[in-house]
């Protein structure tokens, strides 16, 4: 149904961009054939680096006029292949757009192009006093991959994930129009919010060139506390009681020691404590330094005297600061460096439901004789596991993959849960979204897809269609 890319359309394509801001055809470079899961490849026929939203619209009012498929991209860190141009044509790359564009000091905002990147946000705001809550794992994303995967990371357990810190969005729509969803305020009850259906849209509604964050004033003291169990039951079943006690806390992060022991082979560094079995890594905020002190002497006691844990932490001084989060920050990579090949499962399921569901996993793993590590934000319910090829032959692993992943989503859904936390759906997990939700739901995204996109150009093939 789309049309190939000839020589005419690289003649008009050529003609809106400098040069070495066009590629072609053997020009492309394979990286833009795959995002980071890797198992999903195909290349684009023609590469974009735009640098406004009027070379955006231009280009895809062509491309709606002619129905060739577009795919954006920002860093490629996804995991789920939403990046991957299956029916190839363009791709956009929005790298280039990576400006600071205004922060707003007495509305608490912060306005950048697409292509910046969050830890860039970070060091733009922090020095001056802001705070940009959301932190996925992966530091070189940049935010408009975030708000198109609407990203979550470890302090969403008390800051919520990245569309509770969007206040609007720029985006230019499959006929080349150029649209602001959403405002600088507080509060919108004007209709059908669209800049929500954007956030998460992984690209298939219409392309970010401008978003809008909310900030708030930098927290003033925060510390954290690895805790250490004897046993996984014991740190997994802890994590509720922490909860309920409501001890501010930031992060609830879960891990075991042979992530610990992969971490610290990828990073050739010592993590501070590596005698348990499993741990649980808290953080806090205080408004200042004694109400800090007596959250986490708090969480300590707690954990200690009540919940079995074997020790608390403090993570306070600057060594052990970096060998921990160095460490977390490192889990994904940790892993896949231990394994020829892997794929990943990101559930989110009810937080009460997190123990019973990683012991589910350690079945699963028994059950097809299959190394499958995981480690997750408690907090919040969302887990990120991984099945590991190691030595299995590709077709083995395929089969036990599907066996693997069919058990796991329906595992999801049995106890109230979903088949993404934050990494997205893309081309990986759509059969599992369809089945979780059900012909009603899915209906109805194809039915907004379509009004957004009627020649269905945009990253065609992923979420719903």
């Amino acid at each position: 149904m789309y049309k190939r890319i000839d020589n005419q359309d690289i003649k008009y394509l050529k003609s809106l961009f400098e040069e070495g801001y066009a590629l072609f055809g053997s020009e492309i470079s394979q990286d833009y054939g795959h995002d980071e899961l890797g198992t999903v490849a195909n290349m684009p026929d023609a590469l974009l680096f735009v640098r406004s939203a009027e070379e955006v619209s231009k280009v895809l009012k062509y491309a709606n006029e002619k129905i060739i498929p577009v795919t954006v991209r920002g860093s490629g860190t996804g995991l789920v292949g939403a990046c991957v141009p299956l029916n190839g044509g363009i791709m956009i790359d929005t790298t280039k757009m990576n400006h600071f564009l205004e922060l707003d000091e007495n509305n608490l905002t912060l306005t950048v192009e697409p292509g910046v990147l969050l830890m860039e946000i970070y060091d733009y705001v922090e020095p001056k006093g802001y705070f940009y809550a959301p932190d996925p794992g992966e530091k070189t994303a940049t935010i408009g991959g975030n708000i198109s995967t609407n990203a979550g990371g470890m302090r969403a357990v008390k800051y919520g994930t990245t569309r509770d810190w969007v206040r609007a969005v720029e985006v230019v729509l499959p006929d080349g129009s150029i649209e602001t969803f959403g405002r600088k305020v507080v509060k919108d009850s004007t209709g059908y919010s669209l800049k929500n259906l954007v956030i998460g849209s992984e690209g298939t509604l219409c392309v970010i060139t401008k978003a809008i964050l909310k900030l708030i004033p930098k927290p003033t003291e925060t510390i954290s506390l690895l805790v250490p169990f004897e046993t996984q039951e014991q740190a997994l079943d802890a994590v509720p009681e922490i909860i309920k006690c409501q001890l501010n806390t930031v992060a609830i992060e879960f891990f075991v020691r042979n992530t610990i022991l992969f971490a610290e082979e990828y990073l050739g560094k010592n993590f501070p404590d590596k005698s348990a079995d499993a741990y649980i890594l808290l953080t806090f905020e205080g408004k200042d330094k004694e109400e800090l002190k007596a959250n986490y002497e708090a969480g300590a006691e707690l954990c200690i005297n009540k919940l079995g844990a074997i020790d608390a932490l403090l993570v306070d001084t600057d060594e052990r600061k970096e060998s921990v989060w160095k460490a977390r920050g490192a889990f994904l990579e940790a892993i896949k460096a231990s394994t020829t090949q892997m794929d990943e499962c990101d559930v989110v399921v009810p937080r009460s439901e997190v123990a019973n569901y990683i012991k589910f996993t350690y079945d699963l793993a028994k059950k097809y004789n299959i190394r499958i590590p995981s480690f997750g934000h408690a907090g919040d319910g969302n887990l990120h596991i991984y099945i590991c090829k190691d030595e299995y032959e590709d077709s083995v692993f395929e089969e036990k993959l599907d066996k693997i992943f069919t058990e796991m989503y329906a595992k999801a859904k049995e106890v109230g849960g979903l088949v993404s936390g934050e990494h997205g759906i893309g081309y990986a997990k759509k059969e599992y979204m369809k089945d979780l939700l059900g012909p009603v739901q899915t209906k109805l995204m194809r039915e907004i897809k379509r009004a957004f996109d009627p020649n269905d150009i945009l990253n065609p093939g992923k979420i719903s269609e």
